[in-house]
């Protein structure tokens, strides 16, 4: 019932932001895109993933699951590709969990916490990095203004503060985040790549503040993976500066596509997700 809901929600929002738009502007807007630059968005935000999975084997070791980097990789892709078809963007992380609690012998509630907490780090990440560019950028106004000012500058404290007061993966903290800003980092890089692929001009910071608004909102339960909720942001985003939001929501697309062409690569690991065998020899 609830996929349900979800389904109908992303539906409805789609339809919305359809209706509000020049749809043969945005055909054609995907139709001319620049293809070099296509790719180097699909290889920049690979390497994002590479290194979000260095990242996920630091809280891995610290539940004493010593999994080989290549392995790990394999588990994240094939985690991205189940998440396109199981609800709520968390269904690669449920599949990861019970292969892991499966080979290692370990409770689940650590494994699903480590995932949980790989999640709020990259969140975490998203925040300040979507703060420090909003004061750049034409939304710079009060009281948003003010308001960013103070998550910006508590975000990072915050999160320290509570990973060390209750001792939450807090041994690996410094390198975690650093990883997580890396690859937030890595990601707008492969966003502005694709700002290049499209053929109108647009305005670089408020796009790329839009993009991570729209990663922090897609995190959210109510739709399919975020679909819907992304574009909305995108066209209420671009109107409120007063720029066409057709293209924007182009752009929002071809992310998308990037992202579900890198979830397919999990395909090639289905059948043998993990050399067990392997792992256990080199323990």
């Amino acid at each position: 019932m609830k996929v349900a809901i979800k389904l109908l929600i992303s539906a409805l929002l789609v339809y919305f932001v359809f209706s509000q738009i020049d749809i043969q502007r945005l055909i054609n807007s995907i139709k001319s895109i620049n293809i070099f630059y296509y790719l180097l968005a699909f290889v920049l935000y690979n390497v994002s993933k590479i290194v979000s999975a260095i990242r996920l084997n630091f809280y891995f070791k610290e539940i004493g699951i010593n999994l080989p980097i290549v392995q790990n990789l394999k588990l994240y892709y094939l985690g991205m590709f189940y998440n396109l078809f199981l609800p709520g963007g968390i269904g690669g992380d449920g599949y990861k969990a019970y292969l892991l609690k499966k080979h290692y012998k370990k409770k689940l509630a650590p494994i699903l916490k480590a995932l949980l907490f790989d999640r709020v780090s990259g969140l975490v990440a998203l925040i300040f990095l979507a703060s420090v560019l909003f004061i750049f950028s034409s939304y710079s106004i009060s009281p948003l203004k003010e308001l960013n000012y103070i998550v910006l500058l508590t975000i990072y404290p915050i999160f320290y503060f509570v990973s060390k007061r209750y001792n939450i993966f807090f041994y690996y903290f410094k390198k975690t985040n650093l990883l997580g800003l890396a690859v937030q980092f890595l990601q707008l890089l492969s966003a502005v790549a694709l700002i290049f692929a499209l053929p109108q001009e647009l305005p670089i910071i408020e796009l790329l503040v839009l993009f991570l608004i729209s990663s922090i909102v897609s995190v959210l339960p109510i739709t399919i993976g975020g679909v819907g909720v992304r574009e909305l942001t995108f066209l209420y985003g671009l109107k409120f500066i007063g720029w066409n939001p057709d293209i924007g929501i182009a752009f929002s697309f071809l992310f998308f596509s990037i992202t579900l062409l890198a979830s397919l690569i999990g395909v090639l690991f289905l059948h043998k997700p993990m050399n067990i065998e392997t792992i256990n020899s080199n323990l």
